[in-house]
């Protein structure tokens, strides 16, 4: 019998569940694991940056595109099914297995045929080689989908915590030692694929199932129906994400695309120590409260007041401090990219808020819904970028990505968010503080930048101002801090039911 993807059979243990483990504990863990591997690897991109400049890191960027782009659509979604599944994950498995390496077995070889093609468009023909070495972490990708999926689903942010630091360090200290001895660019796509490569590893052993293959005709209808939408998403998804740095290799070159993912990677930083473990545990909360909508409800508003609390001041006061940041880190060749980093915080910002309701309304199976709103967006998007970067090159396309974010993306994703019956006055009465605070706190990091001849002062205070507001915000929210610990506790209870 064919069966839905979001139903299970009735009375079915979760065997591959780990016990006791809460959301909680994995947010903390995944949250530990994400500032461990961002601050560590801080230093070693600054030394990485230094030694390459603005154009091998260019080169590198135009590969890292490629990787992304296929990467958005791998293994065509079916691996978040997993997540969802209400019974046991082991009926499903070897089938979403199955469909994930034969897709990035056929998605690998396509793209290494059309690399020197989509180099050439970027700007930068020298980038093929680059391309073709970094598109081996496709095929590593869908090979441990299923192992990462089923980590996911049972909330074992430490296990996977082990998994990333080794990524992490493997690629980039072979990556840093590689660039010293000259390699440029694919010093980065060497290390890249080495700590891919040694993860998988690690990913596979640490499987809570046995790694099989095997393909059930009535699984793989509803898997496929549930992924295909999820899949189409991904890739508008990744063309809304990175249509501003398509637009800056095609239109502006590969120097330019450089600088521009200077500025992006400093805008998504904070984005990775907060959003990232956030969406590691968030679709597994999700899922297990879609039985109780009250309940859900109440955790999307407390997760959405506390990211606030923690997000907004840091963000803001990034963009205030753009100028002396990027001097004094990175070197003055990359001055440049402080123009654009001012207006990606602010896009930046708003992506944190609609990645968290987009994984709710996958949940909820509104792919479709998910699929409209990222479309609808493109369309407008793309003519924004274009004549963004014609009129004021790096910077007006940043802004130009940061207008259709604030004012076109977020909408929408609020308006959807209304239509499953979540208030949005909920949603602004924990908004409204942390955004004043944040304008203070920019307001505040922009005035010691322009005011203090040291920079290394100005960021020093202007981050402790950051760090002192949003402490007093996250304790004013206690409250909905201790309520997501008690959802963390909805595991046991659907255990038990």
């Amino acid at each position: 019998m064919v069966m839905s993807i979001r139903q299970g059979h009735e009375g079915t243990t979760d065997r591959s569940a780990g016990p006791g483990i809460g959301a909680s504990s994995a947010f903390g863990w995944s949250l530990l694991n994400t500032v461990v591997s961002r601050f560590g690897t801080l230093g070693i991109g600054i030394i990485l940056a230094r030694v390459l400049g603005p154009e091998s890191f260019g080169t590198f960027a135009v590969a890292l595109v490629a990787l992304m782009a296929v990467l958005s659509f791998n293994e065509l979604g079916v691996s978040l099914a997993i997540v969802r599944w209400r019974g046991d994950p082991e009926r499903i498995a070897p089938t979403v297995t199955t469909v994930s390496v034969f897709c990035s077995l056929v998605f690998s070889a396509a793209a290494f045929l059309v690399a020197p093609t989509f180099a050439s468009a970027m700007g930068d023909p020298e980038a093929t080689d680059v391309v073709r070495l970094l598109i081996v972490n496709v095929l590593i990708n869908g090979i441990v989908a299923t192992p990462a999926a089923l980590l996911q689903r049972n909330f074992q942010e430490r296990t996977r915590m082990g998994i990333d630091q080794v990524n992490v360090w493997v690629g980039a200290v072979l990556s840093v030692v590689l660039a010293l001895a000259g390699m440029g660019a694919m010093a980065l796509a060497v290390g890249r694929a080495a700590g891919g490569l040694t993860s998988a590893i690690m990913f596979l052993k640490a499987s809570p199932l046995p790694y099989r293959f095997g393909l059930e005709r009535a699984h793989l209808g509803p898997l496929l129906r549930f992924g295909w939408p999820l899949a189409g998403s991904s890739i508008v998804v990744f063309a809304v994400g990175y249509a501003d740095q398509l637009a800056a290799g095609s239109i502006l070159g590969a120097t330019a695309l450089g600088l521009y993912v200077l500025a992006f990677n400093l805008a998504s930083w904070p984005v990775s120590i907060v959003s990232q473990p956030l969406r590691r545990v968030a679709p597994a909360v999700f899922s297990k409260l879609q039985d109780q909508p009250d309940q859900m409800h109440a955790s999307v508003i407390s997760i959405v007041g506390v990211l606030a609390a923690a997000a907004v001041p840091t963000f803001l006061t990034l963009a205030g401090a753009a100028v002396p940041l990027v001097g004094f880190v990175y070197g003055e060749v990359w001055l440049p990219a402080a123009a654009a980093l001012s207006w990606l915080v602010v896009s930046a910002l708003c992506r944190i808020f609609y990645e968290l309701v987009y994984d709710y309304l996958v949940v909820l199976g509104r792919t479709g819904i998910v699929f409209a709103i990222q479309a609808g967006s493109l369309i407008v998007l793309v003519p924004a970028l274009v004549a963004g970067a014609f009129w004021g090159g790096i910077a007006g396309l940043a802004a130009a990505q940061a207008l259709v974010s604030a004012a076109v993306v977020l909408p929408l994703y609020l308006w959807q968010l209304r239509q499953t019956g979540i208030l949005l006055r909920s949603i602004a009465s924990g908004l409204w503080l942390p955004i004043m605070a944040g304008l203070i706190t920019g307001g505040g990091s922009f005035i010691l930048a322009t005011n203090l001849e040291s920079p290394l002062l100005a960021l020093l205070l202007a981050g402790f101002l950051a760090l002192v507001v949003s402490a007093v915000l996250l304790y004013r929210r206690r409250e909905q801090v201790k309520l997501l610990r008690q959802i963390g506790l909805a595991e046991k209870t659907v255990e038990r039911s």
